[in-house]
């Protein structure tokens, strides 16, 4: 999505951890790449699944300004991510409101959202577009999501484009009630949390390495609740924790303030705890180790591996774009749904409908 280059280096605070303060995008550690949180309040929808409102203002096809707390991103008519070219790695979308209108060069599209989570390996390459359909006319469409770049290692960085569909109704969700009724929830993405292991993810993947200990946490904890993070599995698990909404919390016997991160221990259980009501997301993983060269969305291991991704995409536009415009939407009733390029379609285990589109 957003093309922003990225730093994985961290700066040490007055603290035993090590903190740095929260920007756009997140700083990330090998083996992630770039991290990012859009939140948007978009109003009513249109015909179009736009905005029921006045762009006047807004500069179109680079709108980041969050006029009246919502931007439209690259897009024209419906906000979002038009067809855009990534090779060498994998993004990782979680999106927690609203949906996301998905469809690439390879033929595959897909409507998601409202906690599903789409794992995409870009290996050799592909072109996709990412739309955020207003689909209600008659009240607010609020949007909110995650965006995570994985690397991939030199091996797999010319595997073939694929992606995973991680349903809402397959994520495992970790949720203890204390006897004051207050609550801690954990959403499992990636790895293992107390036994709780989410779908696998692409087989090329990082993170199906059985040793790259990835693992993608969200922790939701009200005022006054704590919880103890498990360790990893290798001692050389890095893991990061992201305090993007609440005023302060403790780590161990630290304390973290609003709009944080902090690089944690990983190699024993640690209680965090909530001084205000908070939620982080956690990034954990053995690093790859390998040079990283980036330039916009391509991430490779040299210079040279750059140069031939644009001569690459160039010369084959990494399969051509199929679609009649650069941001295509579903209809307004399309239910969630996902077409891989063989014309296999995937479904939520509990959604009956068909995808109409």
């Amino acid at each position: 999505m957003s093309n922003v280059s990225n730093s994985s280096s961290t700066s040490s605070a007055p603290s035993r951890l090590q903190t740095f303060p929260l920007g756009f995008p997140w700083r990330t550690i090998d083996p992630f790449l770039f991290c990012v949180h859009h939140v948007d309040d978009y109003p009513n929808g249109n015909d179009a699944l736009g905005p029921a409102a006045s762009l006047e203002g807004r500069e179109i096809g680079n709108d980041f300004a969050g006029i009246d707390g919502w931007r439209m991103y690259h897009g024209d008519t419906v906000p979002g991510f038009p067809q855009h070219p990534h090779r060498g790695f994998e993004t990782v979308t979680y999106v927690r409101k609203g949906f996301i209108d998905h469809s690439d060069s390879l033929g595959a599209t897909a409507r998601y959202g409202r906690g599903d989570v789409q794992w995409l390996t870009a290996g050799s390459g592909i072109v996709h577009s990412e739309t955020f359909p207003l689909v209600e006319r008659d009240s607010p469409n609020p949007v909110e999501l995650f965006q995570i770049w994985l690397n991939l290692a030199g091996a797999d960085k010319m595997a073939e484009p694929y992606f995973e569909m991680l349903w809402d109704e397959d994520i495992p969700r970790f949720i203890e009630t204390d006897e004051s009724g207050r609550t801690v929830a954990v959403t499992v993405i990636a790895g293992e949390f107390r036994g709780r292991r989410p779908p696998p993810p692409p087989p090329r993947s990082w993170a199906s390495k059985a040793d790259s200990d990835v693992a993608i946490w969200h922790l939701s904890l009200d005022a006054g609740t704590r919880l103890v993070l498990p360790p990893a599995r290798s001692s050389e698990a890095v893991r990061t924790l992201y305090l993007y909404a609440g005023d302060s919390m403790t780590i161990g016997d630290e304390r973290l303030e609003a709009s944080t991160a902090a690089v944690i221990p990983s190699d024993h259980d640690l209680a965090i705890e909530a001084q205000s009501a908070i939620e982080c997301l956690v990034l954990q993983g053995r690093p790859i180790g390998e040079p990283v060269a980036q330039y916009g969305p391509f991430v490779m291991n040299d210079r040279a591996g750059i140069e031939q991704a644009f001569d690459d995409y160039r010369r084959t536009g990494f399969g051509g774009w199929p679609w009649t415009n650069d941001e295509p939407v579903h209809d307004r009733g399309a239910t969630r749904f996902a077409r891989r390029p063989d014309g296999r379609i995937d479904t939520p285990s509990d959604q009956a409908e068909s995808p109409s589109n």
